[in-house]
This record gives structure tokens, C-alpha cells and sequence, in this order.
């Protein structure tokens, strides 16, 4: 196991003094007591999917690749609980012989169930939160060595913050999801013009179970995706393994790669190669098991950042990004995400207490770095914008405890439950303060 950490985005290193590859909550429990001895900070990993320095570590890097799988299931209660090791992806395979499904995914599902939650992943759809919203009891392992049961009737008050608590509250062994009967999805996806897609957002969130699209920079139309849910026994068109390989695999993958690798080399090439995107779009209708609909393979690596902002602001941020990009003559080759959530509860979720829309601006990984990310960032901040915890971002703990109203709440329970900050590194530091 090398000990040099890199990150999928290649965005981010660390070189940790040791690594530990626990198998129980025991030896987690003792991995962070010798931390506490021997005055090293600890940091668990796992898929490193994450595009900040958020599971950095010079201290122990904990491995929780050997904590993965289905601890219980009740599936009375339509609930399970998870190693905090198990990726998203191995989930489906747990819950399809208990009849259920997650309530909602991203599009990416290379995370570990707590790399996930820990850092606010979400899906879209307007009656949904993040992932995290769906966690009603946790165990973890604090700073100063205890086990915690969290749950309704085991400090429930601390649940808020632990579901979705940026890895500075503790080790997170297991997490208990709420989940719902397996599901299909119908999906539609069509291109449609961004002016008019950005007048009706509202309406479109609002109408459809889970929507979004994409717009490609230096073009004036947008690709969408509306899914409805169905019941598991309806009848449905799946999506064949021939047009899952041309429109997946070598549409999104290969072609777009190609594509995106060529803009590197030659940004000027960039709009045509966008417009020319732009007029190959296509229609297609197919439906599918909710994760398999939900989740695109994507291999192209590339670098992200997103904001959450009100939703009714997301028309006008857009238009403002539209016009950056088209004034500083950026050549921007990937698309900008836009998707939506439903507002929750938890303490330092981009969606606490508000409806929210969210977009996601992205660079490939090679490209030149230019001050693209830093002005888009101006924009998505000055409309009330909360980062992503996962996604790149320059953030400080000063505005962020002005755009979060249970800030200082949160912080209170990191002091009691990391108050010697076993688990800090620079990036906790810089977005909640020593």
C-alpha cells in the first residue's frame, strides 16, 4: 500500500506518516488513540473522489477499504446499516434482495457511503435531499477515543451535524439509511434552448420527480434529463447494451474525452468543438432501476466546483456565467450542471434550510490554469452561494459562518466531540476556524 495520497482529480497530495487499514471499530478506536499519543492528527479515506484537500492528511490516513458491507436490515422499517467503507456503487447489490433501493443518487457513484454524506453529495429533484438527509443513525468513533451510538434515542442531537459533518467529528464506522421500495425510472432526454429552459426552471423542477441539464459553454442550447418514477412492475423500454455502449461508452466517454483532450492542446478549437456537440444532440426515452438510470459512468477526469444557491437565483447565475465566459473569452469545454434539492435540516448542508439549485462548473483536468474557477466563484458566492465541501472552492470561515445559520452550532459540537482536533488538517481549519 503506497503511503503517497492522491486524489481522483488529481487536485490535491498528501504524504500521511502512517497508514491504517482497520478491520473493526476496535482497531479504528486504537488507531486514534495512538494518534492522540504520539500527537499525529488522523483522516479517514475512501474513494477519494473528493476535489479538495478535505481528506488530507501528514498524520493517519485510515483505510476503510476493509470496512465495507451490510452490517443489519430491517426491512420493516425499510432501513440499513452500512460499514462506512462500502461505495456507492456496491449498494444496489446490498439492498435489491430486501426489495429496496436509495431514495435518490447522484450521478457519480465511486464514493464511499460516508465520503458521500460527510461532504453533502446530492442527486436532483425538488422533493429530495442530499444523501446524507436520508441517514438516521450513525457510530463513530471521536477524538478522544469513545464509540457513539447516534440515533433517535441516543443524543439525537447530535445527528444534524454528525450526518453530514465534513470528517471533523469523528471516524463514521456504520451509517443507518432510510430507504424506500425498489423503483424504475422513465428518462427523457432532449436538447431545448438554454433562454428558454432558464425561464421555465422553476416550473421544470417543480413538475418533474428529478430534473437537470447541461449547457455547454459557447452554445445556445442545453441538454436535459427529466426522470419520473415508476413502479417496479410497470412495463418499461430498458436501455439496450448497444445503445448504452455508443451512447455512454463512446459518446461520453471516448469521443468526449477525445474531444476535451484536443481543446486542451487547442483551446481555440474549443466553441466549434462545442457547437458542433451542440448539433449532434439527440432525443432518447428509456427506463431502468432507479441507480441505474440515475448513474452515468463518466472516465473523463476533470476538475469541479459547485455552489448551492436559492433556486430562484439559478436563471440569473447562469446568465451571469453565460456573459463571463463570452467576456473573458474563456474556452470552456465541458458543461456547466445545473440540478436541484429539496431543503433539509442538517447543520452544514449547502441546502439547510432552503430550496436549492445547484451548478457545477467544470475544467478538464489538463487545462491551462486560468482564473475561469475564481470568477465564477465571485458570481456563485455574491448570489448567497454555499460550496460544495467536496468540490473546489476558496472559502474561509469567515463568510462561510455568515452563509450558514447553524454555524456556530456546528462548531460547538466539534468542540465536544473533537476538542483537542485529532481530526483537523489545513482545509478544516480554513473553512471552520482552529
Amino acid at each position: 500500500m503506497t503511503r503517497r495520497w492522491v486524489n481522483w482529480a488529481r487536485t490535491e497530495s498528501s504524504l500521511p506518516a502512517v497508514i491504517a487499514a482497520p478491520r473493526s471499530a476496535e482497531q479504528v478506536v486504537a488507531a486514534v488513540l495512538r494518534a492522540r499519543e504520539t500527537g499525529h492528527t488522523v483522516k479517514p479515506i475512501g474513494a477519494s473522489h473528493s476535489f479538495t484537500a478535505i481528506g488530507a492528511t501528514d498524520g493517519i490516513r485510515i483505510d476503510l477499504s476493509r470496512m465495507r458491507g451490510l452490517v443489519t436490515a430491517d426491512t420493516k422499517l425499510q432501513q440499513v446499516t452500512l460499514w462506512g467503507g462500502t461505495h456507492l456503487w456496491e449498494v444496489p447489490t446490498l439492498l435489491e434482495p430486501l426489495g429496496l433501493a436509495m431514495p435518490n443518487l447522484g450521478d457519480i457513484d465511486k464514493q464511499t457511503i460516508t465520503g458521500a454524506t460527510q461532504t453533502g453529495t446530492h442527486g436532483t429533484g425538488l422533493e429530495f435531499g442530499g444523501i446524507a438527509t436520508g441517514i438516521v443513525a450513525a457510530q463513530i468513533v471521536t477524538g478522544t477515543g469513545e464509540v457513539l451510538q447516534i440515533d433517535a434515542t441516543h443524543h439525537p442531537e447530535l445527528l444534524p451535524a454528525v450526518a453530514l459533518g465534513l470528517g471533523a467529528l469523528g471516524v463514521v464506522l456504520t451509517v443507518t439509511l432510510q430507504c424506500v421500495p425498489r423503483f424504475l425510472l422513465r428518462a427523457e432526454e432532449a436538447p431545448a434552448q438554454l433562454d428558454d429552459v432558464l425561464a421555465t426552471f422553476d416550473e421544470r423542477v417543480r413538475a418533474a420527480d428529478h430534473f437537470e441539464f447541461f449547457w455547454f459553454p459557447h452554445t445556445q442550447s442545453v441538454r436535459t434529463k427529466t426522470n419520473t418514477r415508476l413502479p417496479l412492475d410497470t412495463a418499461h423500454t430498458p436501455l439496450g447494451r448497444v445503445a448504452r455502449l455508443l451512447d455512454e461508452e463512446l459518446a461520453n466517454n471516448v469521443a468526449f474525452g477525445a474531444c476535451s483532450a484536443v481543446g486542451s492542446l487547442i483551446p481555440g478549437a474549443v466553441p466549434r468543438i462545442n457547437r458542433l456537440v451542440e448539433q449532434v444532440s439527440s432525443r432518447r426515452s428509456y427506463a431502468g432501476e432507479s441507480h441505474r438510470v440515475l448513474v452515468t459512468n463518466r472516465r473523463v477526469r476533470f476538475r469541479e466546483m459547485e455552489y448551492g444557491v436559492p433556486l430562484a437565483a439559478v436563471p440569473e447565475v447562469m446568465r451571469e456565467l453565460g456573459q463571463l465566459i463570452t467576456g473573458r473569452g474563456y474556452n470552456v469545454s465541458f458543461p456547466i450542471e445545473v440540478r436541484a434539492a429539496a431543503a433539509d435540516h442538517l447543520m452544514l448542508s449547502t441546502a439547510s434550510g432552503r430550496e436549492t439549485g445547484y451548478i457545477a462548473v467544470h475544467r478538464y483536468w489538463r487545462d491551462a490554469e486560468d482564473d475561469y474557477f475564481r470568477e465564477a466563484e465571485a458570481i456563485l458566492a455574491a448570489h448567497d452561494g454555499r460550496p460544495h465541501w467536496g468540490k473546489m472552492h476558496t472559502q474561509r470561515a469567515a463568510s462561510l459562518r455568515a452563509s450558514y445559520p447553524m454555524f456556530d452550532e456546528f462548531v460547538a459540537v466539534r468542540n465536544r466531540l473533537d476538542p483537542d482536533r485529532v481530526f483537523s488538517n489545513p482545509y478544516l481549519t480554513r473553512v471552520l476556524g482552529d
